[in-house]
């Protein structure tokens, strides 16, 4: 069925692509807002993401390899959107609430260690870390959908984890050990 609509879209359905992108969209917009750790970034990459999918997909060889060729789509627009953000960026933290409770309190503090340094990785190291856990693919199948060396994509991951570990270690030095609210 999802070959079918491939198929139908690269021959130039537009009603086969509309099926294909609402089947993705939501996919692919989580993926880019792990990435650029921005919703509105994520949403400007995924639709660059479509409208390049539509215009390349005539080219796709492989109709079996539709959604590993869409995610290095998705990939390369995530990367031109943050290189354009740079550019502009203001430096505005938008301050969520945070829930009441203890247990609630550490795993916001928790998730937003995590967040700053997941925001320290450069672009690439993200990407390989978003599509082996979020995306579910091995390392091998992440080097081939990003179009970089197996070997490549294994030192991203090493060095993303590594600096993830890392970052997380020295907040953990800094702040001491947590002290525990009666």
């Amino acid at each position: 069925m999802r070959t079918d609509l491939v198929e139908r879209a690269r021959g130039g359905d537009r009603e086969a692509f509309a099926q294909l992108a609402a089947g993705e969209v939501d996919r692919l917009l989580v993926i880019a807002r792990l990435i650029l750790r921005d919703t509105g970034l994520a949403e400007d990459a995924v639709q660059e993401a479509l409208l390049r999918c539509w215009r390349q997909l005539p080219k796709l060889r492989e109709v079996e390899r539709f959604e590993g060729w869409l995610y290095r789509i998705l990939v390369n627009a995530a990367t031109d959107e943050s290189k354009r953000s740079r550019r502009f960026n203001s430096g505005v933290v938008v301050i969520q609430a945070e829930p009441s409770g203890v247990d609630a309190m550490q795993v916001v503090a928790d998730r937003d260690q995590l967040e700053q340094g997941f925001r320290r990785l450069s672009i690439d190291h993200r990407a390989v870390v978003v599509l082996h856990h979020y995306a579910g693919l091995p390392l091998t199948e992440v080097a081939t959908t990003l179009g970089i060396p197996s070997g490549t994509a294994k030192s991203r991951y090493h060095y993303a984890m590594a600096a993830l570990r890392s970052a997380l270690e020295a907040e953990a030095r800094r702040t001491g050990p947590k002290e525990i609210l009666a």
